[in-house]
């Protein structure tokens, strides 16, 4: 029996984080950035303020905020797990967690094709 394993796996420390965003700005969206300017971090916006584009994949959910990234991007994480987590450090560019001492990071894990 193969095990089912979720893609997106959200740390305490990154829901706590998610939770005061909220508080200030409403509901909102993730997208892994593609590198550039901002890195290759997830960048976190207001869900009124993001257009996801037709050809944008989700890769998951954190705590019913969506995850998203250009196709590209998503091709790399199809083998991976994501974890998304918080850590000292203020966020990139436009992100919502831009300005504060704990920004959201991603870990990955492997996955098999047994997993």
């Amino acid at each position: 029996m193969v095990e089912e394993v979720e893609k997106v796996v959200v740390t305490e420390a990154a829901l706590a984080l998610l939770e005061e965003i909220r508080a200030e700005h409403g509901d909102v969206v993730f997208k892994i950035s593609a590198g550039c300017c901002d890195g290759t971090g997830p960048m976190c916006f207001r869900e009124a303020d993001v257009m996801i584009g037709v050809n944008d994949v989700k890769l998951g959910e954190a705590d019913n905020a969506g995850i998203w990234a250009a196709p590209t991007i998503a091709e790399l994480w199809k083998n991976s797990q994501m974890i998304l987590d918080a850590g000292p450090g203020s966020g990139a560019g436009f992100s919502l967690d831009n300005g504060r001492t704990t920004h959201f990071l991603t870990q990955s894990r492997s996955l098999s094709v047994d997993v």
